[in-house]
């Protein structure tokens, strides 16, 4: 067969070619195509360019250049019309009318938003904003605040000590301290930050959790002042119907020192109002002369008083969790729950 007569041939299989591409209404008919046309062993353009070296040497260029351009247009064809083909096999699966899932929203963590309930009530009270710094010294977090070296607070066992005198502070205490030397009274501050302690991590238990500090210092603070503004927090944040204890306690640097608990209201499903038990909310107590003389204050012209709470207490008692892990397990469908 002469170089013409090839040419034609190769013509007339691109015109099949094209044509049985054209046709294919499936993928599996496609892939019968391309076999026929294009397929290794038995492939017609494929046998007309395996044949090429039995062609004289004039012959070859020619023909060559024909059976390659039909090949490249045959297999074009192929890959536009499985492009064409293949959505409606895969379409036939799908469920259309199902609806689409909607995006994310984010949100405030529960811990967060508590921090934020709470810093707004004590705001709208006359309280400012403080903060410290997360790496103290035993002088901020433990002497100054009258607890000598030699209590068991203080013990590495209990503290996580970064090096020498420097620890990660244990509560966050130390910024009353460092706000009464920076400042003259009067003062009211909360100061709300994470504090870290040598904890096992379990369900009332974390080693770094977030706590937040409160201080008043000003001439005639009393012990009237303190209870009824804890009093009052209490009633904001939970409930007008809530009850408010104090209970005697001790801590280094507060005298009297009192446990603060709460008696809360609740609605049953079934619109039936009922008491909670008590429930320990902080620790609080009028701020130690020791403490006042130690930032250079005249303890028989000032007097005030201090408490710490844990927001993550708060939290999972405003919304009935029962393990405080759980805050930080960064499960979405349980954080979901508190997004707005």
């Amino acid at each position: 067969m002469s170089d013409t007569d090839l040419i034609g041939a190769l013509r007339v299989l691109e015109r099949e070619a094209l044509a049985a591409v054209s046709g294919a209404t499936d993928e599996a008919a496609l892939e019968t195509v391309r076999v026929t046309y294009l397929g290794r062993t038995e492939g017609s353009i494929s046998k007309v360019l395996r044949g090429l070296g039995a062609l004289p040497t004039g012959a070859r260029p020619a023909v060559g250049q024909e059976a390659n351009r039909v090949k490249i247009a045959v297999s074009e064809a192929l890959k536009v019309r499985g492009l064409a083909l293949a959505p409606q096999t895969r379409g036939s699966a799908e469920d259309l009318t199902l609806p689409s899932r909607g995006p994310w929203r984010g949100g405030l963590h529960p811990i967060t938003q508590a921090v934020d309930e709470i810093w707004h009530i004590f705001r709208d009270m006359g309280f400012a904003r403080a903060r410290g710094p997360e790496a103290d010294t035993e002088w901020y977090n433990f002497e100054a605040l009258n607890t000598p070296l030699d209590h068991p607070a203080a013990d590495e066992q209990d503290t996580l000590y970064l090096v020498d005198s420097v620890l990660l502070r244990s509560h966050t205490s130390p910024v009353q301290v460092r706000t009464m030397e920076a400042y003259e009274p009067p003062i009211r501050i909360i100061a709300p930050g994470w504090v870290y302690r040598r904890d096992t991590y379990d369900a009332t238990h974390t080693p770094a959790f977030m706590q937040i500090e409160g201080l008043v210092v000003d001439e005639g603070v009393s012990f009237v002042d303190f209870k009824a503004t804890l009093a009052e927090f209490a009633r904001r944040y939970w409930g007008p119907d809530t009850r408010v204890r104090f209970r005697p306690s001790f801590f280094p640097f507060t005298e009297p020192s009192a446990e603060v608990d709460v008696k809360r209201v609740i609605t049953k499903p079934d619109g039936t109002r009922v008491e909670t038990d008590w429930l320990e909310v902080m620790g609080a107590g009028m701020v130690d002369p020791a403490v006042l003389e130690n930032v250079g204050y005249d303890s028989e012209r000032y007097t005030g008083w201090a408490f710490g709470m844990g927001p993550a207490r708060i939290a999972m008692l405003k919304h009935g969790v029962d393990d405080l892990r759980t805050f930080f397990e960064n499960d979405m469908r349980f954080l979901a729950q508190f997004s707005s």
